[in-house]
């Protein structure tokens, strides 16, 4: 058994203990889907970025790079923008909303109190959209876990598969959201050093930054710009990936268990200093990894990573920059299951089937839901061909139109109604669902652009020209705002 095997098994076998360890202190739902809203600022901040940012920054993005050259800068331009906006905008204010709308657990459960929606459809709209589209997210992080293991061990792709998703569930299962908060910031901080250190190396490898750009010239001069074959409708369609950061479930949930509003500008100080570093190591990773390998083809872009820490390090010290990888995977895969879970269990089971069940068996149903979406995932992400970050940019999509403009408006305009978040939620899902299906896209423009702002439209245009937000609703913005102010 090599070392980096060694490595590879110490690190999952750190991960399922501390599920056993937050099993141990897991009592009730609120325990089990928030923590008890108990997480500081630094644990909510790296938690926060690691199940952002996935599998899709160590494979995706450099892929991208080592694929395209630099105008695949704007994604990341646009995600920095997007996360210090809602930082900015909306933890603080979902922080305190969500705890005065009768101590809402999930965003599904928050929605239904904000606009007092008897008739449930709200909560049920929003639950069926975070299981529909949490299914491609998480397919997508089993594939980049399944290529690791299958480009590092020589493993079948299906088996690679399921031994990742087997450890997943395990501490998931387990520890629901202290393991899933704990793991992440251990997991975030692996993804910072490997993102600082995997760059700094391969330069050196190379020799020099001129070495760098006259390698990348020699195999495309187009590399090099960032203009490159890029409009400005395209530009903005690539930047526009940072709309999906307002609507994403599982970031959403870290805002809404920080231990209190005090906490909130540590947290962001931190979560975007790490996403900012992070973010600019993958880009220099695929863009140096061009001039390293020259002009040989790699057959997988978005295995760029994995490579140059197969052929720079000793194998203890790639065991531990591959298990970054690993880390960025679980730490995603972790909170869409546990978000996935938590929809099933408040706002279906607790809410609609069984609204007298106990905190017990509501706990154990929603262990039972992560296991049942996790396997379903897995048996989705069985094609190996998938891209890591097609699956993602659908799913990012999926959400930011979604519920972007929706929790916006929520928080930030108290004449939004009930109706028109309900039919601006349909409006903007069912854009992207369309827009996607049409081949190359229309315009070739990023689905998440044109449903973000139909979503914003309908929810704007319903709200003044329908049945206007009710005295009471707005009242109680008034109340809870000044709590926030």
């Amino acid at each position: 058994m090599d070392a980096t095997t060694i490595t590879f098994i110490i690190y999952l076998l750190g991960m399922i203990a501390i599920g056993v360890i937050a099993y141990r202190v897991t009592d009730n739902l609120s325990d089990y889907i928030l923590g008890g809203r108990s997480l500081g600022p630094g644990v909510t901040a790296l938690s926060a970025g690691a199940s952002d940012m996935s599998g899709w920054l160590l494979l995706g993005l450099p892929g991208a790079l080592f694929a395209a050259g630099m105008n695949q800068i704007w994604i990341a331009i646009g995600l920095a923008i997007g996360a210090y906006l809602n930082w900015q905008l909306v933890a603080p204010r979902l922080r305190v909303y969500t705890e005065q709308a009768n101590n809402a657990l999930t965003l599904p459960d928050f929605l239904e109190n904000r606009f007092a929606d008897d008739t449930r459809l709200l909560r049920v709209l929003s639950a069926v959209v975070i299981l529909l589209f949490f299914t491609f997210y998480t397919s997508s992080g089993l594939v980049a876990g399944a290529k690791l293991f299958e480009a590092t061990f020589g493993l079948p792709y299906a088996t690679a598969l399921w031994i990742g998703a087997g450890v997943i569930i395990c501490y998931t299962f387990l520890g629901g959201f202290l393991a899933v908060s704990w793991t992440d910031f251990i997991q975030g901080i692996l993804m910072f050093l490997a993102l600082i250190i995997v760059p700094i190396v391969t330069l050196m490898a190379v020799g020099s930054w001129d070495d760098v750009t006259a390698a990348v010239a020699e195999k495309d001069a187009n590399f090099l710009d960032a203009f490159h074959d890029m409009t400005l409708l395209g530009i903005i369609s690539l930047a526009a990936w940072g709309l999906g950061y307002f609507g994403q479930p599982h970031i959403l949930a870290r805002f809404m268990a920080i231990r209190s509003l005090r906490d909130i500008p540590t947290a962001r100080l931190i979560g975007m200093g790490w996403m900012v570093a992070g973010l600019f190591g993958a880009i220099f990773t695929g863009f140096i990894g061009i001039a390293y390998f020259g002009p040989e083809q790699i057959e997988d872009p978005e295995k760029v990573f994995i490579l140059l820490t197969q052929v720079l390090f000793h194998p203890l010290v790639s065991g531990i920059l591959l298990a970054a990888i690993l880390a960025a995977v679980m730490s995603t895969i972790d909170s869409q299951l546990l978000v996935s879970s938590s929809a099933i269990t408040e706002d279906f089971y607790k809410q609609i089937l069984r609204k007298e069940a106990s905190d017990k068996e509501l706990v154990w149903v929603g262990r039972l839901s992560v296991l049942i979406i996790a396997v379903i995932a897995t048996l989705l992400a069985t094609d190996r061909e998938s891209s890591v970050l097609s699956l993602v940019s659908y799913a990012w999509a999926g959400f930011g139109a979604a519920f972007g403009p929706i929790v916006l408006l929520s928080l930030l305009w108290r004449g939004l109604s009930r109706n028109g978040a309900l039919f601006g939620m349909i409006a903007g899902a069912v854009t992207v669902v369309v827009w996607k299906a049409q081949t190359g896209g229309l315009f070739d423009v990023y689905e998440i652009l044109p449903g973000f702002i139909v979503c914003g439209l309908v929810a704007i245009l319903v709200s003044l020209f329908g049945k206007p937000a009710s005295e009471d609703t707005k009242a109680e913005y008034d109340r809870v705002r000044a709590m926030w102010r």
